[in-house]
């Protein structure tokens, strides 16, 4: 006799909602306290987005089968990614589950193998040590936003080589945060808001239009700037002859070039949203993760002697190179870290494609499922004494408990693809900054955490010294 199935549990619905909006005013005035309060209410809990039930997964276990385990009932979608698919289009990220993401995801794999990031990774650093050489010293500066423009730099060197035109990289750095801002706008409020003709809807709208113009200029320039015979490739049009073309050319090239090679079975459409969302993924939580970095090393003396000590013992003396970066493991705990304190995603959503039991708990086909990175790492089961900057927590004898419980980059077929080039660029950002700069001090209070699409810091100013002793 076949034994009789075990009734779904009934799900708990978080406190607080109200009528039309659910739990939306929540969401907009304290996310953060709002979503980690919910494991207190079960494994599973039921809140609204407006007047649309989401499901929320509080224990990372049950997290992992949603994002390995039992991938194929929960394909990328729901309100997190409706609203991201606006500016990223079908990206890599974005584009549903199924054979066109499997082909995309192959065609872009060969851009972050080791080997092509180790190809841009001194250029990188030269970017990297011009921009963070040129600070003025001991004046207050805004990290996050210096953070995002670094970022942006590195990965405009990194993705589409040398020469990019000014303007571009400025306006790719006004018009990101505006654009994230508005993006989180559009998940947490009801869809018929958003879809109203207001002002601050038609000025995301514009803004994302813009961005698209940005990204086919950066394509062209940089299919322009490496075709040879060009006058950026080769010095003076023409000049195949030029012995310094060759090097010129390598100088221009960048990541993208392994896409631009199939741009014939991509289009020009899809190589916009891999570019889009790349220059995405390459800012924001880079550049947030490298503020809140720099923030708990300011306050941590015994941290950033330790930081200076293993970059002093790989470079001896001389300025970074790509190859010093696996002789700092200590950097690379620092800034996972930092991924661990401030989650660097609060809120990522799936789409049950049928009736689901997760955790004893019914999930209704279409209803949108939400996870976690924050408040997983917060956990303190896993992470004891969350709230506290532990580097030594990723040590190789501490880190078996952590398992299944970071979170930042995903997991399964859909994590992150550019994780690799995201350490890269951390941890060369890192080291520069502590290797041109003998000294720096928090000039503002401190920060308080902000959830927009990454949680970023709402307040935070440094100052850079050039004299250790000052």
């Amino acid at each position: 006799m076949s034994a009789t199935p075990t009734a779904p549990i009934p799900t708990p619905t978080a406190p607080g909602g109200l009528p039309l909006i659910g739990h939306g005013l929540r969401l907009v005035r304290d996310p953060l306290p709002f979503i980690t309060s919910l494991r207190e209410h079960g494994s599973v809990v039921r809140i609204r987005i407006g007047p649309t039930p989401a499901y929320v997964v509080t224990d990372p276990a049950l997290a992992r089968r949603v994002l390995v385990t039992d991938a194929a009932h929960f394909p990328k979608g729901g309100k997190y990614y409706d609203a991201l698919r606006v500016f990223l289009g079908d990206g890599v990220a974005t584009v549903a589950d199924g054979d066109t993401h499997l082909r995309n995801r192959r065609l872009m794999q060969p851009m972050f193998s080791k080997a092509h990031i180790a190809e841009r990774g001194n250029a990188m650093i030269d970017q990297v040590r011009t921009m963070v050489g040129a600070w003025p010293a001991a004046e207050p500066r805004d990290m996050f936003a210096g953070m995002n423009e670094i970022t942006l730099a590195t990965f405009l060197v990194a993705v589409f080589g040398a020469g990019l035109p000014a303007h571009l990289e400025g306006e790719f750095t006004a018009l990101m945060p505006e654009i994230m801002k508005g993006t989180i706008r559009q998940v947490i409020l009801p869809p018929w808001v958003t879809r109203l003709p207001l002002p601050a809807n038609r000025a995301h709208a514009g803004r994302v239009a813009r961005l698209r113009a940005l990204i086919d200029q950066a394509i062209d320039h940089h299919i322009d700037a490496t075709a040879p015979g060009s006058a950026s490739a080769d010095g003076a049009s023409g000049a195949e002859a030029c012995p310094h073309a060759a090097e010129a050319r390598r100088q221009h090239k960048g990541l993208f070039e392994t896409l631009l090679g199939v741009e014939d079975r991509l289009g020009r459409r899809q190589l916009q949203d891999e570019a889009i969302t790349l220059l995405a993924g390459a800012i924001e939580t880079t550049g947030t993760t490298l503020a809140w970095a720099l923030y708990e090393i300011a306050g941590n003396p015994a941290v950033e002697r330790r930081l200076r000590e293993e970059l002093a013992s790989a470079c001896q003396g001389r300025p970074l190179r790509y190859d010093d970066l696996d002789r700092l493991p200590y950097s690379r705990r620092v800034l996972q870290e930092a991924i661990r304190k401030y989650g660097v995603s609060w809120m990522v959503t799936r789409t049950a494609a049928r009736d689901t039991v997760l955790g004893g708990h019914l999930i209704p086909e279409g209803a949108d499922v939400v996870w976690s990175p924050y408040l997983h790492q917060h956990d303190s089961s896993h992470f004891p004494d969350p709230d506290t900057f532990d580097p030594d927590r990723w040590e190789a004898d501490r880190v078996a408990t952590t398992r299944g419980s970071f979170l930042a980059f995903g997991d399964g077929r859909r994590k992150c693809i550019g994780e690799n080039f995201a350490w890269v660029e951390l941890q060369i950002i890192l080291a520069t900054v502590l290797q041109v700069w003998p000294r720096f001090e928090m000039t503002s209070r401190p920060p308080r955490a902000q959830a927009v699409i990454t949680v970023k810091p709402d307040a935070l100013a440094m100052a850079f010294h050039a004299d250790s002793a000052d």
